[in-house]
């Protein structure tokens, strides 16, 4: 493992070389994606170019070529992510499809009138809209953890919410909008004490740090590989073997099947009961590339460095008269979101662009959040490894300039 440096991660990333609107690109918006290594684009081209064929069937060399790689992409994660066994980790279109799996074929097998299922009110929409949706099916009851004006859960209430009939416990690690890193672990075992299961959803945390499994106990963790340097339209979800057995698939097709007569159909084995039809095979494949990619890097140095950007960037931003920070809660990851008094989000994140900073503005999918704060919707600034203290100073320069002629 060698010594992390930022000037030399920067060449692994081509875009970041870019220009945009005349000027160097500065992309601080790797809550919404992260930007991919060439190591990553080429294991894309390299499938499409030599190894192009449909997976798991085929007895042909490019079939059996493409099995291999798809399900190396598989192992990789498991060993990643400490998880037990292989076909506990399931390939799916991203967080939102994990979270719609769970919540669909968990919860119309396990929640009745009645049970109770815990959120948070930081949750992105994809941890909200599909346990609405369950809930209102079972006539099950939906309630939500409160957070303080930091942006950190309350965990007596925490602790109150929680009973006998409480089902499914289903939060957020990082939050995309406050950057607030929650105690996963603790609200885990807490759960579990009542009996509960926990669906953890990952979105920003792989992009800063592998979340363990074992460690963790978690019944189900998802999370897409397009924000941990990966490609898109691709995603894991983590369960626990004897939970994910127990339940039934949650769409029907190909290679979900071990017999199909018009009578009745017989059900594969795990991963495959859970995965039907033809996935994005050269994402799969490249997973396997994004993962051996950020497991070459320092991830004490990068994590210090992170740490350091946050620090700077968020003492810089507190100099601009007007600007508050939504969100500071004590443990907490590169994300900052802020609103300017009398300006919209909209308009900044518009000037600061022709400037080639690329920021998030809205309300990022988190609307619930935004009333709990009275606002619209925020800027967003999102750091990751290969972010520098100078594009944070560009950042600076940027809003200054908007401010000025917004004001």
């Amino acid at each position: 493992m060698k010594k992390f440096s930022v000037e030399d991660i920067r060449k692994d990333f081509p875009i970041l070389s870019r220009e945009v609107n005349g000027k160097s690109l500065v992309y601080l918006d790797n809550g919404a994606t992260s930007q991919k290594p060439q190591v990553v684009i080429d294991a894309i081209t390299g499938y499409y170019t030599n190894e192009n064929a449909n997976i798991h069937r085929g007895v042909h060399t490019l079939s059996q070529l493409a099995t291999t790689a798809y399900e190396e992409g598989r192992k990789k994660i498991q060993t990643w992510i400490n998880a037990e066994h292989s076909e506990e980790v399931i390939f799916t279109k991203g967080t939102t499809d994990g979270i719609n799996l769970i919540s669909n074929a968990w919860g119309r097998s396990n929640l009745k009138k009645g049970d109770e299922v815990l959120i948070t009110e930081m949750e992105h929409h994809s941890n909200i809209v599909p346990w609405q949706m369950i809930c209102d099916e079972k006539e099950a009851i939906l309630k939500v953890i409160p957070i303080n004006d930091s942006g950190e859960l309350l965990m007596d209430e925490y602790k109150k919410l929680l009973s006998s009939k409480t089902k499914m416990v289903a939060l957020v690690h990082i939050s995309n909008a406050l950057g607030t890193i929650n105690p996963v672990k603790e609200i885990i075992e807490l759960a579990h004490n009542v009996g509960a299961k926990v669906l953890v959803d990952g979105a920003q945390q792989v992009a800063h740090a592998a979340p363990n499994m074992r460690d963790l106990d978690v019944d189900f963790y998802v999370f897409g590989l397009h924000k941990m340097f990966g490609p898109t339209g691709v995603g894991i979800l983590y369960g626990k073997k004897k939970l994910l057995e127990a339940i039934p698939p949650y769409q029907g097709g190909g290679d979900m099947i071990k017999t199909v007569t018009f009578e009745k159909t017989t059900y594969n084995e795990l991963p495959h009961k859970l995965e039907a039809g033809t996935p994005n095979i050269s994402a799969g494949i490249a997973t396997a590339t994004a993962v051996d990619y950020i497991s070459s890097l320092n991830w004490d140095e990068i994590h210090v460095h992170e740490q350091e950007l946050l620090d700077y960037a968020t003492a810089e931003l507190k100099k601009i008269e007007g600007l508050k920070i939504i969100g500071e809660a004590t443990n907490k990851a590169s994300v900052i979101s802020f609103v300017v008094e009398g300006i919209h989000a909209y308009d900044i994140g518009v000037i600061v662009d022709k400037m080639g900073v690329a920021v998030r503005t809205g309300h990022h999918c988190t609307q619930p959040l935004m009333n709990r704060f009275g606002i619209q919707g925020t800027v967003r600034a999102s750091f990751a490894f290969y972010n520098t203290k100078e594009e944070v100073d560009l950042l600076i320069v940027a809003l200054n300039r908007a401010i000025k002629m917004l004001a």
